[in-house]
């Protein structure tokens, strides 16, 4: 029986209508390159094959009234393709703007939670003769990493690659369980949580006084409930608004080299120069620095061998208050070596371990209250936006034959925090998908194009 952990429970738990919490992934496609050339109907045959060699993408949620803990992975038995590949167009003229608006209205629209949490949106009828695919995944389902990983069990290194071997590509779904045995084994792990909440317990406890102690000292990430107050930072609903761009490998490896920092640290800079001039445009950059949540992939350091969300997150302050971009590189490079062995006090498995104890009534009910009651608004702000940093393909792929020119991941926003700026390198670029809350940030194309505007202003600062 495969169980949902906590964690991955918790993303089903947190989400309403206006805090949709899946993640989206734009891919630009090279039709010419499909062997004979892309057509709908090969496109699907091609995707058929693949989804049933891959039980991620054929495992929906069971979870009757007498399952008394998370939620399990099982087979569908009904799975339809159609009921989850769909061909649309986009409108004229069929540029980047109407792209990002179709794709920014189908990231405002929840999963169905009866079938599989995934759907694939083929749009045709760009103005440059490419095709975009739109893959839309619960959060419950992948995190970063996993998502990028199903992303090249779909594709490969050429257009006629080969199907991935059966068994590569995780355990097999179980059928649903008899209703008996799924109350015994929720049973079983509702019992265990006492025990886990005593041998968690002692951990935590000594853990809290040196982590708040560093914070406190300035010797290691921000303090939550220190950034500034933007206008990103409101109650969101589910309108979305969404914009892309991408920029050289290469020269942010040139401002590494040159700084002596590492790749992490320019992308954060140049993410700060970019915040700093959208807010400046606005007419609202803050004085002191904003605050960012940066995921964390725990991958290779976990002890857990199951759940899809491998992750943790500390806080990262942007120098946005600096105007030089030297400046914000050095100091975005000590904070985030500060920011990083704060963190690294952390157990890798702490956050999961503890999301154990989320509760779907407890949660539900917690997020519509604080939407409703618009509290974002009225305590401090906790962090300013989400920025994820995610390792992709360094050599071109081929999604079912059609090389992907473009990969963007759109990440999920919350209340208190409507922007999400997710980057992915790729074959030698790096993809920046923005999303935000349409109604605290309509247009994202300004802050998409001072993304290469301030990498341009790091490579002019680089001694």
């Amino acid at each position: 029986m495969q169980r949902l952990t906590g964690l991955d429970a918790s993303f089903l738990y947190l989400e309403t209508s206006s805090q949709l919490l899946h993640v989206c992934g734009l891919m630009t496609l090279d039709g010419s390159t499909v062997p004979g050339g892309y057509n709908f109907a090969k496109f699907k045959r091609r995707l058929d094959i693949r989804v049933a060699l891959i039980p991620a993408f054929r495992r929906k949620l069971h979870n009757p009234l007498w399952n008394l803990s998370h939620p399990v992975w099982v087979e569908d038995e009904d799975f339809d393709l159609d009921h989850h590949l769909h061909r649309i167009g986009v409108p004229a003229p069929g540029d980047r703007r109407e792209l990002a608006e179709l794709c920014a209205h189908i990231a405002g629209q929840p999963l169905d939670r009866s079938r599989p949490l995934w759907e694939m949106y083929v749009i045709e009828g760009l103005a440059d003769g490419e095709v975009a695919v739109l893959l839309k995944m619960h959060h419950a389902s992948v995190d970063g990493v996993s998502g990028a990983s199903l992303i090249t069990y779909l594709a490969g290194l050429a257009p006629d690659s080969d199907p991935p071997e059966p068994g590569q590509n995780g355990k097999e779904n179980q059928p649903a369980p008899g209703q008996f045995s799924l109350l015994r084994n929720s049973v079983t792990s509702v019992a265990k949580l006492p025990f886990e909440v005593a041998r968690l317990l002692p951990d935590l406890v000594g853990m809290v006084p040196q982590w708040v102690g560093k914070a406190l000292h300035g010797k290691g990430m921000p303090v939550p409930f220190t950034a500034p107050r933007t206008s990103l930072n409101g109650t969101i609903t589910g309108h979305r608004s969404v914009a892309y761009t991408s920029v050289s490998l290469d020269d942010v490896k040139k401002v590494k080299n040159a700084f002596g920092v590492t790749v992490n640290d320019v992308v954060l800079a140049m993410c700060a120069g970019a915040l700093r001039k959208f807010l400046e445009d606005r007419g609202e950059l803050p004085d002191d620095p904003l605050v960012a949540t940066v995921p964390v992939s725990v991958h290779e350091r976990t002890e857990r061998d199951h759940g899809a969300n491998k992750v943790s997150a500390f806080f990262a302050s942007l120098p946005t208050h600096l105007a030089d971009p030297a400046a914000r590189v050095f100091t975005l490079a000590e904070n985030n070596r500060l920011a990083k062995d704060h963190h690294q006090t952390i157990d890798a498995d702490m956050l999961q371990d503890w999301a154990q104890f989320s509760g779907a009534t407890m949660f539900g009910l917690a997020v519509r209250a604080y939407s409703a009651l618009r509290l974002a608004e009225k305590h401090r702000v906790v962090q300013n936006l989400v920025i994820s940093n995610v390792p992709g393909p360094p050599m071109p792929l081929y999604l079912l034959g059609a090389r992907i020119t473009g990969l963007y991941p759109l990440g999920p926003v919350f209340h208190g925090a409507g922007l999400n700026m997710t980057v992915l390198s790729n074959a030698g670029k790096i993809d920046i998908g923005l999303l935000g809350a349409w109604e605290l940030v309509p247009d994202l194309w300004p802050l998409a194009a001072a993304m290469p505007a301030a990498l341009e202003d790091l490579l002019a600062a680089t001694p």
